[in-house]
């Protein structure tokens, strides 16, 4: 008889228990997780699933070829807005790109931070990121120098990220994988634009970070 997943959990749980007070092994925990998806990373496949769900999110999603192509799409993303701030590792014509239209662009690095009260009072960051999972749409940042400090993704009201399609994977053990060659950096984790809602279901964004986030994919 197949048992469902509480039954199955419970059984575990009461024969480690009881392993453990007959002074007995507990025994390999069995984690049979799908660890390569159906299709390779950066393909049609992985890139489509991964604008699909990002868009469901509610983000804005740009594909570009070059990085000509990436810095008109940064640059479009940020159209109207008057400041931006930047990492310091970010390439330079996307820092060329945040300027545009007289942007005041600020630089951020871990040697000389912009305070956090100014962080309020920008309108847009702009950085790189490591990693895509398409099954779910994430993008994970690991603050490298073209990411930055967590802070300057967390508190500007709009996040644009250049995600390179070579880095969209299918699944999380897969992205998990990539960032366990680093496995000190601290990561961020990105699922759509920030939101959450009360008990009665009443959506708020910007909460936990920026309400407006949009992506290019570069490559």
């Amino acid at each position: 008889m197949t048992m469902d997943a509480k039954t199955a959990i419970l059984a575990r749980a009461r024969d480690a228990i009881s392993r453990s007070q007959q002074g007995r092994p507990v025994g390999d925990i069995p984690r049979g997780y799908t660890r390569r998806g159906e299709f390779g990373p950066g393909s049609d496949e992985a890139v489509a699933a991964m604008v699909e769900a990002l868009e469901d999110y509610g983000a804005e999603v740009v594909l570009a070829a070059d990085e000509a192509g990436v810095a008109d799409a940064v640059d479009s993303m940020l159209a109207g807005l008057t400041s931006v701030v930047v990492p310091d590792g970010l390439p330079d014509a996307y820092k060329e790109a945040a300027g545009r239209s007289g942007r005041r662009v600020r630089e951020d690095s871990r040697t000389a931070p912009v305070p956090t009260l100014d962080l309020d009072g920008v309108d847009a960051v702009v950085t790189c990121s490591r990693v895509g999972v398409s099954l779910s749409g994430t993008i994970v940042l690991d603050g490298e120098p073209d990411q930055g400090r967590r802070a300057i993704s967390l508190v500007p009201d709009t996040h644009v990220v250049v995600l390179d399609r070579s880095m969209i994977v299918e699944t999380v053990p897969e992205a998990v994988a990539i960032l366990g060659e680093h496995p000190t950096r601290p990561t961020t984790w990105i699922a759509g634009p920030s939101a959450t809602s009360d008990i009665e279901l009443v959506r708020v964004n910007g909460v936990h970070g920026p309400r407006t986030l949009r992506v290019v994919i570069a490559g």
